[in-house]
């Protein structure tokens, strides 16, 4: 099938108790004149089962689902991963219905606000998230893939060839909240502005761009029978995307004690007090602020993939 132009394939409800994003692809259906896309765009939901029960998931957590061993293993009947395997053959890039790009819209339960996250280093995603950042200012989270950590792998947007992942909170899990509709919203219409100023000749990467790195997570402290005792410490009044430096009180414990950050440098913590990773054993995940500049090779990996023409600077 030819187009054009590439194809963009929005995803809301990954996770079934996050109803921001399906919220707005529903409206969106109801109102096609709700939010204007600059390319070919197609509007599903990630995970259908968990989205009607109200749950983040069934067996296991969808966005873990995507690698490249749990998409070949026919014999895999883990619910997630049977979906995970048909998104990929109807929207990925040689399925049925291809796309080129994806957008994975996400909430949060931790005071974030709204950022993008890009997993992995492809130059296009870098290129397509300096864009963002730099049209509506959310702050950039890079996590790194890392092969040896398989629970760190398998995520959605990486069996696309271009792909982004919009975090929006804070906002409690299984409700509509209209302010967070709101937020999302526009974070989406920026990032549908972003892609039309590149299919118009009109896209610029800036100079520079500040990005936050994983660097790893911290659990609760707990005790030998695996039970929290402590919590985040009430004496930060912001904990994500501000500095955390040695020495800063970290958690309060159930006797009182204050235990401080023990690192060597500053870090800027992420998805502090995120309900949906306790299970994982993540209180908070650290990162390093650094400035980078967003490979122009990327741009023009990113204008390909919309069927654009590179512009001379």
């Amino acid at each position: 099938m030819d187009h054009q132009h590439g194809r963009l394939l929005l995803v809301g409800g990954a996770h079934g108790n996050e109803r921001t994003a399906p919220w707005i692809l529903q409206c969106w259906a109801a109102q096609p004149g709700l939010l204007a896309s600059p390319l070919p765009t197609t509007a599903c939901i990630g995970n259908p089962e968990a989205y009607g029960a109200n749950r983040r998931y069934m067996d296991r957590d969808l966005n873990r689902c995507f690698t490249e061993a749990l998409l070949k293993d026919q014999r895999c009947a883990i619910r997630e991963v049977v979906r995970a395997r048909a998104l990929v053959d109807t929207y990925g890039p040689r399925g049925h219905d291809p796309h080129d790009l994806v957008l994975d819209m996400h909430t949060t339960t931790a005071a974030m606000g709204s950022s993008v996250v890009v997993i992995g280093e492809r130059p296009a995603d870098l290129a397509w998230a300096a864009l963002v950042h730099q049209a509506v200012g959310m702050p950039v989270y890079l996590f790194r893939i890392n092969e040896d950590h398989p629970e760190e792998c398998g995520f959605l947007v990486r069996r696309w060839p271009c792909g982004l992942v919009l975090e929006v909170g804070p906002v409690a899990q299984g409700i509509v909240d209209t302010g967070t509709v709101q937020k999302t919203t526009a974070c989406l219409e920026g990032v549908l502005a972003v892609l039309g100023d590149c299919l118009a000749g009109k896209a610029r990467l800036p100079e520079t761009m500040a990005v936050h790195h994983h660097l790893g997570s911290l659990d609760w402290p707990r005790d030998s029978a695996g039970r929290q005792i402590g919590c985040l410490h009430p004496d930060r009044p912001q904990w994500d995307w501000t500095p955390l430096r040695p020495g800063d009180p970290l958690f309060l414990m159930e006797t009182g004690e204050t235990v401080p950050y023990q690192g060597e440098e500053a870090v800027w913590p992420v998805f502090c007090n995120e309900a949906s990773y306790g299970e994982k054993g993540i209180a908070l995940s650290l990162t390093r602020r650094d400035t980078i500049t967003p490979p122009a090779a990327g741009l023009e990996d990113l204008l390909g993939l919309l069927g654009s023409q590179p512009q001379n600077p």
